[in-house]
């Protein structure tokens, strides 16, 4: 009787931490798929323990869970790198397990070439950052601390007619126009000023959000454009500037990284990279680089009348006028800037 009565406590306690085992969950998903692809998602327990409910998410937003299981449909999501949890509701506990996958572009882009249309000239003291036309003049930003300035520049002869110094304190990068403002980014100071375009009389400023770093900016009229340096391009609210969403920038094969200056074109989003003579081409609504520009023969062009001494002189500036189609391109202590015809290779 003595020894019945040991082994019953002993079974129950067995039994109840054998009932009670420790949940371990796995949640799987392919690491790698294309646009417009749907992707599986499945939430694995491993000691195989009954769990009540199951919801998962992708990037924060809930989706349709089947059980275990859920689909994504990755044509909703853009291209980048997303993060998908899951939420698991088990006796009087819930735990949250993340994954995350890439979708890269489902096509390959389209590669261009150029032809030079015109030629004009460019000041060599101007470290270009952003550039821009409107109404018949070129708009540009210069950087460096305590040398940035932003200029108004008679196209054909390159001549600046208007300029004001930004405090030395700041080093200027980008800027677009919108409603007769002028909107000039800094680079770490999470901070970018507005002014006035007739009088370059500062009306205001604003502050960064999630991305720290100003670097190139453009305009949709409604929305203002912005890179940060990384892959991501932010969309601000042109009256409030506040960040709304951003695109992550990828084509079928890779991310692409160091976006710089920036120019909204017939509906595309044209994108310089940092220290390469190229320029991507793309869908602002998935992130998509539908094509890349290779201006590599533009550096060659440069460096027949001017040496390019310093590793920062580098292609940079894309300014459009949309009235007559013209593209414009230009770089850092450039002394030209290049009327260009894209051309399909």
């Amino acid at each position: 009787m003595k020894k019945i009565a040991f082994l019953i406590p002993f079974l129950a306690t067995l039994l109840f931490t054998s009932c009670n085992e420790e949940y371990k969950f796995t949640l799987e998903v392919a690491k790698k798929t294309t646009l417009n692809s749907k992707v599986k998602v499945t939430l694995k327990e491993k000691n195989n323990n009954k769990v009540d409910k199951i919801q998962f998410f992708v990037n924060g937003k809930e989706i349709i869970a089947d059980g275990n299981t859920a689909i994504i449909n990755t044509a909703s999501l853009g291209v980048g790198k997303h993060i998908v949890s899951s939420l698991a509701f088990y006796p009087g506990k819930t735990k949250k397990t993340n994954n995350s996958f890439e979708v890269f572009a489902n096509i390959p882009y389209q590669a261009y070439s150029y032809k030079i249309i015109n030629t004009y000239p460019h000041d060599t003291k101007a470290y270009t950052q952003g550039l821009e036309y409107y109404n018949g003049f070129l708009y540009e930003t210069t950087g460096r601390r305590g040398q940035s300035t932003l200029r108004k520049v008679d196209i054909k002869t390159g001549k600046v007619l208007q300029k004001i110094d930004l405090d030395k304190k700041y080093f200027g990068e980008g800027m677009t126009i919108v409603n007769n403002k002028i909107y000039w980014l800094t680079w770490e100071n999470n901070k970018g000023f507005i002014y006035d375009l007739k009088t370059f009389k500062q009306k205001g400023e604003f502050k960064y959000n999630k991305s720290k770093q100003g670097w190139g900016l453009a305009n949709s009229t409604t929305e203002l454009i912005k890179s940060d340096g990384t892959n991501k391009i932010w969309f601000l609210d042109a009256e409030t500037q506040k960040e709304k969403r951003y695109i992550q920038v990828y084509n079928h094969k890779q991310k692409i990284s160091q976006l710089n200056e920036l120019e909204y074109i017939n509906g595309k989003i044209y994108a310089n990279y940092w220290q390469k003579p190229l320029i991507s081409i793309i869908n602002p609504n998935n992130g998509v680089v539908e094509g890349i520009v290779n201006l590599s023969g533009l550096v060659k062009e440069m460096e027949k009348t001017q040496k390019l001494v310093d590793q920062d002189d580098v292609l940079n500036g894309i300014a459009f006028d949309k009235e007559n189609n013209r593209l414009f391109v230009t770089g850092k202590n450039w002394g030209k800037l290049f009327e260009i015809e894209l051309v399909k290779k």
